[in-house]
């Protein structure tokens, strides 16, 4: 019997509608439901293939215990009693901290894995967390704090009445316009606008798609766009062009801003960022002066060491120069859900990593740490570990290390779907459940589309008997592990009851699920149209419900700072951008003449989706792109096989000589090199590309948001 489901997919933010053939609980066909009213038009392959995974060969479809060097398929009693069991010793000899967790990506997109995931590891009282959010987002993180008072504060876009575009480390023709954002076909609405006379600067190393589209590509070099965006604050503010409104009633700190750029030389900074001071004066005038624009940074800024001040200085343009809740600049979407008010109602935790005295940022420590706290004995050395939905040996840097140390623990549970590099070691292997088989309402990422919206994601075929949702996984732990959930006493008793009572009446609803959460999430959402939205009315539309028109006047309510204005100023901030600029402009190490760029392509996604060769038939992620003159100089040609190195790694690849980066840069591609396992038949593992991030070094770290030198490592370049 074949039927259709209409659902959204929960790859990225984009949150595509998607419309799902399934016949038999089979996926037949995935393509893009047009009669989604919002999200369907930035619908790509990753969507269009996402049952290949559902059916991946090597797929985990029950419990796996190491047992040896093969793995062997368990009960969910079997597991969950011998993980509780082994967790609690280690607890019992040392500490909480002893148990640490890392999650990535997929589980970002789940609407219970992220909110039960916290709720286990308050139950067992560890701080030993780390997150993918210190491989390209924590930078946003620290800023909206420090200006706006909450992690959550993202401003989203108004495309569609925006006169001039200053994108910064992004290249939204390949990705979409969606990071701690999103807006459907925001790409083609920017090039609408340009069509209408708007004008488009991207700001890239590389010559990217958009870059090539652009009416200026400003090619500065990388991890210095920091120096270009503080010459653009000069030039507005020595030349009187900021919004003296804003500047006064809008932002605090104004003067300590006036007082930096007062010590800063224009020509230095555009030394630093190797462009003309006459182009840098121009732009910076005509984005002061345009009836309407916008600063977009984006994970190119955020991936290295001066990440933080460059996605700072980003905001600050825009705040100075009154883009702020105006039409054609950056506005806050509310959503449905305060997600802002209930990030408040979680106390933040003050505790400092036992070796760096780094604190957390969101809510976890930086994976650059998690090597050195599992292999450097003392108290709460961790020595269990859960990976939650992530493949951080491929994902973080120095990913070699990583993988040693994940060797030595006592305990490495990993939930997957399939068993990748960073699982090799594992002890257990617990099967997850992919967004096609199970249900979610992203409430929390509500504010973050560029108009309110609301879509139910129904599940489209039933998971495998043997697996589990992530969830369940972690109640079943807090339960056996005698671990109250959320630390909320009795808790666990509840959820025990409910589940008997399910049983004895055979009504599967009575059974504690986060159903339950997302019902009291849309009954307590706000208001539209005078009423609040019911949940008959959320099942009234498979297809997604904009819920009202795009609104400007929210900003100044959603911010959470003290005094309810802008801290332009945040001391750190300044205090970070004058050691910067007190040290002398950045040079090549001997023998490491050129920096480590990296690009995206419309069909990666990470390290997540690399791994399907229907999704890659080509078998990209296996190159370095590298400029002609500089492999003239290197006697190097198109095909030639190389070998790129630096101090911490080698990998070797094939060369692709290109004008796309500037000179004195190399591209390659983040998020390959992984390999996935068969736990289930023993056969050779399958290797996908080259991990480039063998080539980065964990230390040192961008103070601020700890995130470590990703796309500004240097690196040699060697022909074979």
């Amino acid at each position: 019997m074949t039927r259709t489901v209409h659902t959204f997919c929960r790859y990225c933010l984009a949150s595509c509608g998607v419309e799902v053939t399934v016949q038999d609980n089979r996926v037949v066909k995935i393509s893009a439901d047009k009669q989604n009213p919002h999200s369907w038009r930035d619908f790509c392959a990753k969507g269009r293939t996402a049952g290949q995974l559902v059916e991946h060969p090597r797929r985990i479809v029950a419990p796996m215990r190491r047992v040896g060097d093969t793995y062997v398929e368990a009960t969910w009693g079997e597991a969950i009693t011998d993980i509780a069991a082994r967790m609690n010793a280690v607890i019992d000899a040392d500490c909480p901290d002893a148990v640490g967790l890392y999650y990535g990506n997929p589980a970002g997109f789940s609407s219970s894995n992220i909110l039960f995931m916290n709720g286990w590891l308050d139950a067992i009282g560890t701080h030993s967390r780390y997150s993918v959010g210190s491989i390209d987002q924590n930078a946003m993180h620290v800023v909206a704090q420090a200006m706006y008072g909450s992690i959550l504060m993202a401003p989203v876009s108004d495309i569609d009445r925006c006169d001039y575009f200053l994108l910064v480390g992004t290249n939204p023709a390949v990705s979409a316009w969606n990071w701690l954002e999103t807006v459907p076909g925001g790409w083609r609405r920017a090039l609408a606008r340009q069509a209408q006379g708007a004008t488009i600067v991207v700001v890239d190393p590389l010559r990217t798609e958009s870059a090539a589209k652009a009416d200026v590509h400003l090619a500065v070099r990388p991890a210095q766009d920091w120096a270009l965006l503080l010459a653009m604050v000069k030039v507005i503010l020595d030349e009187g062009l900021e919004h003296v409104e804003d500047c006064v009633e809008l932002a605090y700190g104004v003067d300590s801003l006036r007082g930096l750029v007062a010590d800063a030389d224009l020509d230095d900074l555009a030394r630093r960022c190797d462009l003309d001071r006459d182009r840098i004066e121009a732009v910076a005038r005509d984005f002061a002066t345009a009836h309407s624009a916008m600063v977009v940074t984006r994970t190119g800024v955020s991936m290295h060491l001066t990440g933080s001040v460059a996605e700072w200085l980003g905001h600050v343009l825009n705040v100075i120069t009154g883009r702020m809740d105006r039409p054609g600049g950056r506005r806050y979407e509310p959503g449905y859900v305060d997600a802002i008010r209930l990030s408040g109602m979680v106390k933040a935790s003050a505790h400092r990593n036992r070796l760096s005295g780094r604190a957390m940022v969101a809510g976890a420590h930086a994976l650059s740490e998690l090597p050195d706290e599992i292999m450097t004995p003392g108290a709460g050395q961790i020595r269990a570990m859960v990976i939650n939905c992530g493949n951080p040996v491929v994902s973080g840097p120095d990913g070699a290390r990583l993988d040693k140390a994940l060797a030595q623990l006592d305990l490495l549970v990993a939930i997957d779907f399939v068993q990748r590099e960073s699982h090799r070691h594992a002890h257990w292997l617990l099967p997850a459940v992919h967004w096609l088989e199970r249900d979610d309402l992203l409430a929390f990422t509500s504010n973050m589309h560029d108009e309110p919206y609301l879509h139910y994601g129904a599940k489209a075929v039933e998971p495998p008997p043997g697996a589990r949702q992530e969830w369940r996984m972690f109640v079943d732990l807090a339960i056996a592990m005698g671990k109250p959930m959320f630390r909320a006493k009795g808790l666990n008793g509840f959820i025990e009851a409910t589940r008997r009572a399910a049983q004895l009446t055979n009504r599967s609803g009575l059974e504690f699920n986060p159903h339950w959460i997302d019902r009291l999430i849309v009954a307590t959402s706000r208001k539209f149209n005078g009423r609040r939205i019911s949940w008959r009315d959320v099942m009234a539309h498979p297809h997604g419900w904009v819920l009202g028109p795009r609104e400007l006047g929210h900003f100044r309510d959603a911010l959470r700072t003290p005094d309810k204005k802008v801290h332009v100023a945040p001391p750190e901030f300044v205090s970070r951008a004058r050691e910067i600029l007190a040290e002398p402009a950045p040079r090549p190490p001997a023998g490491y003449p050129f920096l480590l760029a990296n690009r995206r392509h419309r069909h990666s996604m990470n390290s997540w989706l690399n791994d399907l060769p229907g999704l890659h038939p080509s078998g990209k992620g296996t190159e370095v792109v590298i400029h002609p003159d500089d492999a003239s100089q290197l006697g190097i040609g198109d095909g030639d096989r190389v070998r790129v190195q630096s101090p911490v790694g080698a990998v070797e690849l094939t060369a692709t000589v290109s004008d796309q980066p500037r000179p004195g840069v190399v591209i390659i591609d983040h998020g390959w090199g992984s390999r996935v396992f068969d736990p289930r038949g023993g056969s050779a593992p399958e290797s996908f590309g080259v991990n480039r991030n063998l080539l980065v070094d964990a230390e040192p770290v961008d103070p601020l948001s700890q995130t470590a030198a990703l796309n500004s490592s240097y690196v040699a370049v060697v022909r074979l």
